[in-house]
């Protein structure tokens, strides 16, 4: 499993949910409102809305947030966000890509930085890690959705470029160009999927020692903790002891 999910198990195993939860529905709200200021405030009309509308559904935010987060987008009077990138190294050469939506990138670099240099790692040039992920659509489906080789069959023929199946359920891996229209396929198939969006693929994972996981994991954990990060990919593996051990 790659270290981004086994760090967000880590977390909800440890009882910080409602922390956790609140954290979560701020930052939806914000990608909810800068997706409404950049298009339609229809998610039928909007892709981007759209997706953001079913990335909050996933995480249970409640119907009356995710509709003010729209509304605070034709009020005017919001914020203005930027859309920032971060990509750096850290411990054991292992490859972090942070995305951020922020209304003061001084702020938000310096803070990015500073995480990344008490680890014992570095903020480099944008393009200087990229290049080992892949900048892809990836939509996720439960198990009980389809059977793998239903999902599989679908997805191909719908366009996608691969369909990996655990016990955990289907991710559907798709070119950016063709993400809209894969998910649009799949919906019309199995319904409403768990997850949509783009997100960054590392190419391959590194398995790192107790030691090193752990420094990264903290590192993952402050970056997601900050209010201004939306996403953060790595390329990372860690033990299941581990795992146990951060789940606590």
């Amino acid at each position: 499993m790659a270290g981004h999910s086994q760090f967000k198990n880590i977390m909800h195993k440890k009882g910080k949910q409602d922390a956790i939860r609140s954290k979560v529905f701020s930052k939806l709200a914000r990608e909810i409102t800068v997706a409404a200021k950049m298009g339609m405030p229809d998610p039928a009309m909007n892709p981007r809305l759209r997706l953001a509308v079913l990335a909050a559904r996933a995480e249970n935010m409640p119907k009356d947030n995710i509709e003010r987060a729209i509304k605070k987008a034709a009020g005017g009077d919001s914020e203005n966000y930027d859309e920032v990138r971060y990509e750096g190294r850290a411990p054991g050469g292992i490859a972090i890509i942070v995305e951020a939506l922020t209304d003061n990138r001084n702020r938000t670099a310096g803070e990015v930085r500073s995480y990344f240099s008490k680890a014992g790692g570095e903020l480099t040039a944008n393009g200087a890690v990229s290049f080992m992920f892949d900048h892809v659509g990836s939509i996720e489906y439960d198990t009980k959705a389809a059977s793998e080789d239903e999902m599989m069959e679908a997805a191909l023929e719908a366009g996608a470029d691969d369909v990996a199946t655990t016990e955990d359920g289907h991710e559907v891996t798709t070119a950016m160009e063709s993400f809209a229209e894969v998910a649009k396929a799949l919906e019309a198939k199995f319904g409403e999927a768990r997850k949509a969006k783009i997100i960054w693929k590392p190419q391959s994972t590194t398995m790192l020692d107790d030691e090193t996981g752990e420094k990264i994991l903290k590192l993952v954990g402050a970056l997601e903790e900050n209010d201004d990060v939306q996403n953060v990919y790595a390329n990372f593996e860690i033990s299941d002891a581990l795992v146990a051990k951060m789940g606590g």
